[in-house]
């Protein structure tokens, strides 16, 4: 199993929602990294996070960082 540019650009944007709330999101510019700006279309498509340009996180985009974040740690 290997991570490609495309999921590690993924997991990067799923790293920078906030932890603290599930009332907060995020907001992908248009002035953008194109791949940021790809990432979250992707994560969109995908059903983990709510708009095309950021939004909030889904419950399985919560899920996920839940994941994301213990895998941080041990590899910390």
């Amino acid at each position: 199993m290997a991570f490609d540019q495309d999921m590690m650009a993924e997991l990067t944007l799923l790293a920078k929602f906030p932890r603290t709330s599930m009332h907060q999101g995020i907001k992908i510019h248009s002035s953008a990294e194109q791949n940021l700006r790809d990432a979250a279309q992707r994560l969109f498509d995908k059903g983990i996070i709510d708009s095309p340009d950021g939004g909030y996180l889904t419950d399985l985009g919560l899920d996920l960082i839940s994941h994301l974040d213990q895998v941080h740690c041990a590899l910390q």
